[in-house]
């Protein structure tokens, strides 16, 4: 962790600064806490340059990346007694009830937002391309990968068509064989995770249809997809992995189940009948 205050080392570098960074030094002085949630590609938008502006600004405060300087602004606007790794303001003498009660508050609010950003003409056009696919291949990396694969067994109950590798190189091996017929679901809540994106680019190229399932309208992920669902959970650069993220992009899914289920009725119900009785022997 960085001892200097980031927004020290920015103030200290400031005349130093191309006038373009100096853009984006200003938007982040006046707008830090917004920052934190913001993908490359929204904070480019915002400030009316380049992402590649975006990767030399934080090269120039020597910071490995834009994901570096992101942590680095995380610990630089925490308050007193606040842990900056968990959610929703969770401070150090919080009692057990209220952290349960700000967990709560934090998943709830996921949900709700996820579910006033759903696009009905999107849903429905994303139940199209799954209906008419011939292999439905699920796509993640880290923790991302746990909802691909939870994706894959859900759909697996009532479709034989559902794939999802655990391994980065196989899954750059499924894109790479991937057709005009076959539809990439692909996983990420930043939206720029360099493997997601190379697989993202890699399945267009193949010509199958590419679904991301992302917190962000712009990111790296969303200019090689075909149709863009959007999760509502706020995630710092210090929240990695966080199961409000999860349970926005399982929401999702699960409506994506439920109408895949809905339109497809008969053969759903038989292949769930199946996959059922399959496994009720394992059961006592």
């Amino acid at each position: 962790m960085r001892t200097i205050n980031i927004f020290t080392t920015i103030h200290s570098k400031y005349n130093n600064l191309t006038n373009t960074e100096k853009k984006v030094a200003d938007h982040v002085l006046e707008n830090a806490k917004s920052v934190v949630y913001m993908s490359i590609t929204d904070l480019a938008d915002a400030c009316g340059v380049g992402e590649s502006s975006i990767f030399r600004f934080c090269r120039s405060l020597s910071y490995k990346g834009y994901q570096d300087f992101k942590i680095a602004l995380a610990h630089s606007i925490t308050v007193e007694n606040e842990i900056p790794q968990l959610t929703d303001k969770v401070l150090m003498n919080d009692s057990i009830e209220q952290v349960a009660s700000k967990v709560l508050s934090t998943n709830i609010s996921a949900l709700n937002e996820t579910f006033n950003l759903i696009d009905n003409s999107k849903i429905d056009q994303a139940i199209g391309h799954l209906l008419g696919a011939e292999r439905i291949i699920f796509f993640g990396v880290g923790s991302s990968l746990m909802t691909a694969m939870e994706a894959k067994i859900k759909f697996m109950r009532i479709t034989n068509k559902t794939e999802c590798s655990i391994d980065s190189h196989l899954q750059m091996m499924s894109a790479a064989l991937m057709t005009p017929r076959d539809v990439a679901v692909i996983i990420s809540y930043s939206g720029s995770t360099k493997d997601t994106i190379e697989v993202a680019k890699k399945a267009k190229e193949c010509g199958a249809t590419v679904i991301s399932i992302t917190r962000f309208v712009k990111s790296p992920l969303t200019s090689y997809s075909d149709l863009t669902l959007l999760c509502g959970a706020n995630e710092g650069p210090l929240q990695g992995g966080s199961l409000s993220a999860k349970i926005s992009q399982l929401y999702l899914l699960d409506v994506l189940y439920v109408e895949y289920f809905k339109r497809d009725y008969e053969e759903s119900i038989r292949n769930k009948e199946h996959t059922a009785a399959s496994v009720a022997v394992k059961l006592l």
